[in-house]
């Protein structure tokens, strides 16, 4: 059953990878992109982490994996919004997200 499990896990981990990757490439702007690299990033990498545990089950592969998801947990948003913070300072160019005119009336009705 633990093999069923940390499968599941896995896969699911690897999705979450796969669509961060994804996001880096498709996305726009540096800040969307840092956004989906970090959300679905650290996600994934938490879930195979977990899959990792769930399988082996011991105590010391168990206290690896969860300090591995607590340091992905508390340097992911700090590196996130560091990277943020010097795209914004040095310049980057941001998306241009304004709707064209006569989009905005048919989103209201």
């Amino acid at each position: 059953m633990a093999e069923w499990i940390m499968a599941a896990l896995v896969l699911l981990g690897g999705f979450f990878c796969f669509a961060a990757g994804l996001g880096v490439l498709r996305f726009h702007d540096v800040l969307i992109r840092m956004h989906a690299s970090t959300k679905a990033g650290t996600l994934g990498a938490g879930l195979i982490l977990v899959g990792v545990a769930v399988f082996f089950g011991d105590t010391a592969t168990i206290t690896r994996a969860v300090a591995a998801i607590l340091f992905l947990m508390l340097t992911a948003p700090v590196a996130a919004h560091m990277i943020g913070r010097a795209a914004f300072n040095s310049g980057a160019p941001l998306w241009n997200t304004h709707v064209e005119k006569g989009a905005e009336e048919k989103l209201n009705h």
